[in-house]
């Protein structure tokens, strides 16, 4: 029997800009709210005062951790009707949640490590995970591989710089694939995520969980990468972002 969903409403706190294209919305978390780092709520607007073909719902991976005080949300700004109103709407406005779901969260058993393979808006739910992580000084290694096209469009990077800093098991590797469309100075890895690139960091390819989420075609080329490495699918741990 399926345990029936809460919905909580919720009010907007703080607005930022997080990345070229990319904003984080903030808000009060109920009292008694509970999930798991990694899982995802739906955000529905309230009689929103612009509506289009895709509606007036979205699903959101949690990108704060279970620890923080209030819930942050992160996304593309893609021209829909639900973004402009979400931009545009003044602190205090209330939407309904709806959640948490899903099992995409780290594993139990601290033995093995955890590699992260983000593109894009993608990381997430891998910032979720690791400021738990760190928060809760859990025992796991941790690699997160971060992919964007350029350091303007990457969220959250001084924030995985700060938690590298704060929790030695944790390793951050960011990497560019259009440096040459970028204004700004780069010396970190170039190229999109692959075996080699893998191989630098971590100590053996087999063994470690693996999950990457990103846009369908990244988290197809990570799980096939995967596989021609040797990685066991029963290792390997997916979650799209598709129409954000």
């Amino acid at each position: 029997m399926t345990a029936s969903r809460i919905t909580h409403k919720i009010r907007l706190t703080e607005k930022e800009y997080l990345a070229e294209g990319t904003m984080g919305f903030h808000f009060e978390k109920p009292a008694g709210f509970q999930f798991k780092a990694g899982q995802y709520v739906d955000v529905s607007l309230i009689n929103p005062t612009d509506v289009d073909s895709s509606g007036s719902i979205r699903s959101f991976s949690i990108a704060s951790s279970p620890e923080d005080q209030d819930l942050l949300f992160a996304t593309r700004m893609r021209d829909s009707a639900f973004k402009r109103v979400l931009k545009a709407s003044p602190f205090g406005t209330e939407v309904e949640m709806e959640g948490p779901m899903g099992s995409f969260t780290l594993h139990n058993k601290a033995a093995k490590p955890a590699v992260f393979l983000a593109g894009g808006i993608g990381i997430t739910p891998f910032l979720s995970m690791v400021r738990h992580a760190t928060q809760a000084g859990l025992p796991h290694d941790l690699f997160l591989f971060y992919s964007n096209r350029r350091p303007e469009d990457a969220a959250f990077m001084a924030n995985l710089e700060a938690l590298e800093k704060e929790n030695s098991k944790f390793c951050f590797v960011p990497s560019m694939t259009e440096m040459e469309k970028s204004k700004q100075a780069w010396t970190g890895e170039t190229g999109f995520i692959d075996k080699e690139m893998l191989g630098r960091y971590l100590p053996e390819l087999q063994g470690p969980i693996y999950y990457t989420a990103g846009p369908p075609a990244m988290v197809a080329a990570m799980r096939q990468m995967l596989n021609t490495a040797g990685v066991d699918d029963d290792d390997v741990r997916t979650e799209e972002f598709a129409g954000y």
